[in-house]
């Protein structure tokens, strides 16, 4: 049941509890009986209290009862009733609030929102309740034996009987991990003891940049006296609280992008560093959140060494902020180590205060046995009942051969090859002819097929150098280390790289017809640059002898040095005659200028006006635009000799009408 499924009225301190309630205090089990046979329903290892076993109760989340309409109303709208909810649609198993909350806690981004805004909370719940089914359903693919292993979840609330009907409920964090449940009456009766110094809890926060960390005292000491109130004062004396705050601080760094949730460097992990103004400033706020977190630690040592618990809200990542680090002063296997066994929110000051309450106050209800032993039945009636074990006993699984230690001969070989594909992807070409020079032999020579283990999907290092597209390192394989050109592709690749190839391809004309999908692939198939093709023509022009070139290396022609040297001097004349037609051009443009009409100085003239017959007829709409076309792709020099031909031709034009009038 969930340990706020009643509500906190009970003014019992779990420190401070009366000595006649102790004294009849016995663990509450299901009706006190032996566990059953193995054939039945195993009974849960504590059954929380209901007020009845009718409406007020929950069958989807097992053993959530309740006292009262308010609050299973209250629990239908938790976030632990909405994903158990889920799960049961799902057929999967439902989980106790404690693990619920541990499933929260285990969140990089845990419930958002603070004490003051409710809607912020609520949108932050939603968040973590589909996170936490997104995660469900991927562990829900490759189940672990050791989840289905651990039987039924255990509640959060250690609950015990009073006759004749009287329960109180205790959280389990507050007792010793190794202790049984017939111990807890004992601890418990030991917990009204405060020593000489009183008890005292560390309790830290920290989610999203925020941090919240304090050290309360949860008991006074034995030897503390009460004062004496005055006779003559009026208002009597308030009592001491039963928790006190010795030391708090909180603070803040920016260490999350708004609205998009988790920490920067679970982002860099994921995706690789990036290299924004902004993850610059959110990994400096992860490294100052680290380290004021580590020196508040250090500067409360003393208090932190003698409290007896130490309770800590954060994610996995966040949690070695407070351990593994030297000097630590918590360490990872402190006994007095707890996590907040509910939900929380946004570390403040306050949210710490409502925990220490949470877990300091008692929950009490008053059932009869009768009650309680309806409840009981209640609840084995809604566990699941057990599959049926098939008769025939299951083949034993094949165990899965153990990967043997590689000797320091293959480690040191594996090393080779790695520094080998790495020269060769990398384009370093003097380094590859050193390296080859010294360890080829050994490697098993220039032809030897890769090994499997090196995920290299190309079968020979010439086929590795082609691909990736270095010519002159694929020069020196084919004339200086003989690599062989018709050594088979592998065939096992995915539509993707056949894709990849053909669109980064260059120039697919050089490409044989016999390279098509599905048939036999060579070396030269790999190319994807003109300049790497034209490497292996000319090997096969110098030295057609070696290999098969147009046949199984696939290579479509032999490129010889007097065909180089006929298609540059194509080149050559093909660019000399451009060079020509332009200087011939250049020489008529310069001809014509010098038969034109030397230009004369426009005369001020009063503006005329526009005679009528000159507006009749044909005119071109769109104004001037065709003078504009007709010194499109001309030189400057060249536009503002056609203009003042065009003004000269204007001022005559003025000058005769001038004349007529």
């Amino acid at each position: 049941m969930s340990a706020n499924a009643f509500h906190n009225t009970s003014h019992y301190h779990v420190y401070s509890l009366p000595a006649s309630l102790l004294d009849t205090l016995v663990p509450r089990n299901l009706v006190n009986q032996t566990p059953p046979r193995a054939e039945s329903p195993p009974p849960p290892p504590q059954q929380v209290p209901s007020a009845s076993t009718g409406t007020q109760s929950c069958n989807v989340c097992l053993g959530a009862a309740f006292p009262d309409v308010e609050s299973q109303r209250n629990h239908f709208r938790s976030d632990w009733h909405r994903y158990n909810v889920k799960l049961r649609m799902n057929g999967a198993q439902q989980v106790s609030e404690a693990d619920f909350a541990q499933l929260v806690d285990n969140l990089e981004e845990s419930i958002s929102g603070s004490g003051e805004s409710s809607e912020e909370s609520d949108d932050g719940d939603s968040d973590a309740v589909e996170t936490l089914m997104r995660k469900a359903k991927r562990a829900s693919r490759s189940p672990s034996p050791t989840s289905a292993a651990r039987g039924l979840p255990q509640t959060a609330v250690t609950w015990f009987h009073s006759p004749p009907a009287t329960q109180i409920g205790v959280y389990r964090a507050l007792f010793s991990k190794d202790a049984e449940l017939s111990d807890y009456v004992a601890q418990l009766r030991d917990m009204q003891y405060g020593g000489e110094e009183g008890r005292t809890w560390a309790m830290f926060m920290v989610a999203g940049g925020h941090f919240a960390g304090a050290v309360v005292r949860v008991s006074r000491p034995d030897d503390e006296e009460e004062e004496e109130e005055p006779q003559n004062k009026k208002k009597p004396k308030r009592p001491k609280p039963d928790t006190e705050v010795l030391l708090h601080k909180t603070f803040h760094r920016y260490t999350t992008r708004r609205k998009q949730g988790g920490s920067q460097s679970t982002n860099d992990n994921a995706k690789g560093p990036a290299k924004s103004a902004g993850a610059l400033l959110r990994r400096y706020g992860e490294q100052s959140l680290r380290e004021d977190i580590r020196n508040l630690i250090n500067d409360w040592a003393e208090e932190i060494n003698g409290c007896e618990r130490i309770f800590i809200r954060a994610s996995t990542s966040n949690r070695k902020i407070f351990m593994d680090y030297d000097d630590c002063i918590i360490t990872k296997g402190d006994e007095r180590l707890r996590t907040f066994p509910f939900p929380t929110r946004r570390p403040t000051q306050s949210e710490l205060s409502r925990c220490l309450l949470e877990l300091t106050r008692v929950k009490v209800s008053h059932l009869t046995e009768d009650a309680l032993r309806a409840q009981d039945e209640a609840y084995l009636a809604s566990l699941p009942k057990p599959k049926p074990t098939p008769a025939s006993k299951p083949e034993p699984v094949p165990e899965k051969p153990k990967v043997s230690a590689l000797s320091k001969e293959e480690e040191h070989l594996r090393e080779k090859w790695s520094r080998l594909l790495e020269m060769i992807h990398k384009g370093r070409l003097e380094p590859l002819k050193a390296f080859w020079e010294r360890e080829g032999v050994g490697l098993g020579g220039i032809d030897t097929i890769i090994p499997e283990w090196t995920n290299e999907r190309w079968a020979t290092i010439l086929q590795v150098a082609t691909h990736a597209g270095h010519e002159d390192m694929v020069m020196w394989l084919l004339e200086g280390a003989r690599a062989n050109p018709t050594v088979e592709v592998p065939s096992a690749r995915t539509a993707e790289e056949e894709a990849e190839d053909d669109g980064n391809r260059s120039d697919a004309s050089d490409a044989p017809a016999a390279a098509t999908k599905g048939s036999r692939r060579s070396a030269y198939d790999l190319a994807r640059t003109k300049g790497v093709r034209n490497a292996y023509r000319r090997c096969a022009a110098e030295h057609p002898e070696w290999w098969d070139w147009l046949g199984a290396a696939h290579v479509p022609s032999a490129l010889s040095k007097e065909m180089e040297e006929e298609q540059e001097g194509k080149k050559k004349l093909r660019r000399k005659g451009l060079k020509d037609r332009v200087k011939e051009r250049e020489a008529r443009e310069k001809e014509k200028e010098k038969e034109r009409p030397p230009a004369v100085e426009e005369p001020v003239a009063q503006p005329l006006k526009p005679n009528p017959q000159d507006l009749t007829g044909p005119r071109r709409l769109g104004g001037s635009s065709g003078a504009s076309e007709g010194v499109a792709g001309l030189t400057p020099e060249m536009r503002a000799k056609v203009e003042r031909e065009r003004r000269a031709r204007a001022a005559e034009a003025r000058l005769k009408a001038l004349g007529r009038s």
